[in-house]
């Protein structure tokens, strides 16, 4: 597998976990293209899914605290050919990309967008045996659609206990205000 196949892997499989554990501080990392020009960027379309979400609620809820936090930071949501292209990515469960991880955001199609290794760190940075999920992390991507250019991508690592869905989706959306506090990057 090349570094897109495994980057793009990685996008399809991070996650949100229903685990019944307490609830630590949320672990964020993120990676951008240090070259791109952010303020270029005044619209944003999601990607379309290639199959439904398992968990339509924590789905619509991710979507919906996105939307919030973009358009505070200025970006206008539309249907389709924003500038920037975003693909959320989650999972309930842990391992390799295919075999354990169980989706609760869908998986998208089309063409990997290009990752420039000299300009940029990714949220998981590239890997060589497969693409491992950590439990409890949600990926949004950010790709410059004129240029099918990856330009941020980061992660949110929350716990969350499935028998307390108010509780867990409080929790998504402060996962949610920490990562994006973060984009699109430090100049």
């Amino acid at each position: 597998m090349n570094v897109i196949q495994n980057l793009r892997g990685s996008f399809i499989v991070g996650a949100l976990l229903a685990v019944a554990l307490p609830s630590p501080a949320q672990k964020v990392k993120v990676g951008y293209d240090k070259g791109a020009d952010f303020s270029k960027f005044k619209t944003y379309s999601w990607t379309e899914p290639a199959m439904p979400p398992s968990r339509p609620v924590l789905f619509e809820a991710v979507v919906a605290r996105v939307d919030v936090e973009l358009e505070a930071k200025g970006l206008t949501k539309v249907p389709k050919d924003g500038d920037l292209t975003l693909t959320p990515s989650g999972a309930i469960d842990f391992g390799f990309a295919g075999v354990a991880g169980t989706p609760i955001l869908p998986t998208y199609s089309g063409p990997p967008p290009s990752v420039n290794g000299g300009m940029w760190t990714g949220a998981t940075g590239p890997s060589t045996g497969g693409t491992y999920v950590p439990e409890g992390t949600l990926v949004l991507t950010f790709v410059d659609r004129a240029n099918n250019k990856m330009v941020w991508s980061g992660s949110v690592k929350q716990k969350l206990d499935i028998e307390q869905k108010n509780k867990s989706l409080e929790l998504v959306d402060k996962a949610i205000i920490k990562l994006l506090k973060e984009f699109p990057g430090k100049k």
